[in-house]
């Protein structure tokens, strides 16, 4: 497998966009990378990457080599997955990139019950702003993404989609508190936290008051739903998320979940998602088809 080897020395390269810092990385001198480039470079007969003082960058050619470098690693990755399945060995590494709102409560639970029943396959989770886990789909650094309202895209494949309500979030000692619904029109009376526009929810209220003459003027505007929710259980104060980023149960300070009853206010979608073209890894299939049964449940 030395050519997987020299194109897991491409990709770490363009990753870290100098050759030192990937040849720790990986582990090797940086002399055996940089001549593994050249003998690439010559064979194909152009540059991957610009020689910079502080590092390289890749070249036009260099990006479509990095695309097929990609799907040829995640490819063999995929291959070895199935082989060690053959052979019972039932191990595997599923590697999820997700929003935030998932990292509170379904995304732990969903890995913990299913290591209950797989206890070797391993996960690496990535928690990021929507466009991140599109992205992180898009370079292989991700085999599935869990994202709210992603926008059109021939790149990704959705594997599901829920619909989503945007809930308004209040402290127990909150005079909301009591309510099973409210209206904008009604949170504004209180300090306001807001997603920013990297956050699936925004696009909702924008939407929203786009046809409205009500404005809201938010004392906080934040990509961290953690900073969100401090920020009004300290202040009195109100702030939105998807209605399942966490169980009112299980959220700091016992927050109260009020569902926005405002005419007009479209649901989102959470969508469970991967590359449009990838063959996922076995380990990564089971556990979509098990995470397909935690978001059904979730509805």
């Amino acid at each position: 497998m030395h050519n997987t080897r020299f194109l897991r020395y491409i990709d770490t390269v363009a990753r870290t966009g100098s050759i030192r810092k990937a040849a720790e990385q990986l582990n090797v001198v940086s002399s055996a990378v940089n001549r593994r480039i050249l003998d690439i470079e010559a064979e194909i007969g152009t540059p991957l990457f610009e020689r910079r003082a502080r590092g390289v960058r890749l070249t036009a050619a260099g990006e479509l080599f990095v695309a097929y470098a990609r799907k040829q690693l995640a490819e063999l990755e995929h291959t070895l997955s199935e082989i060690e399945d053959l052979s019972n060995l039932r191990r595997g590494l599923v590697s999820v990139a997700a929003i935030e709102g998932m990292a509170a409560d379904l995304l732990p639970g969903a890995i913990q019950a299913f290591q209950q029943t797989h206890p070797n396959i391993r996960f690496r989770v990535l928690i990021c702003g929507r466009d991140e886990v599109l992205g992180h789909l898009k370079e292989f650094r991700a085999d599935i993404g869990l994202v709210f309202n992603p926008p059109p895209d021939p790149e990704i494949r959705a594997l599901m989609e829920i619909e989503q309500k945007l809930c308004a979030f209040v402290s127990p000692d909150h005079p909301l508190a009591g309510r099973d619904a409210v209206r904008l029109s009604e949170c504004v009376e209180y300090p306001l936290a807001i997603p920013d526009t990297s956050l699936g929810g925004r696009g909702l209220l924008d939407e929203f008051l786009a046809r409205r003459s009500l404005r809201l003027q938010p004392a906080l505007e934040s990509n961290s739903f953690e900073m969100m929710r401090n920020f009004a259980i300290k202040t009195g104060g109100v702030c939105f998320q998807i209605q399942n980023g966490m169980p009112p149960s299980r959220m700091p300070g016992g927050m109260h979940a009020l569902n926005l009853s405002d005419r007009g206010l479209r649901h989102g979608r959470l969508v469970l998602c991967t590359e449009h073209g990838r063959a996922l890894p076995v380990a990564t299939a089971r556990f979509v088809e098990h995470l397909k049964g935690v978001l059904e449940d979730a509805r």
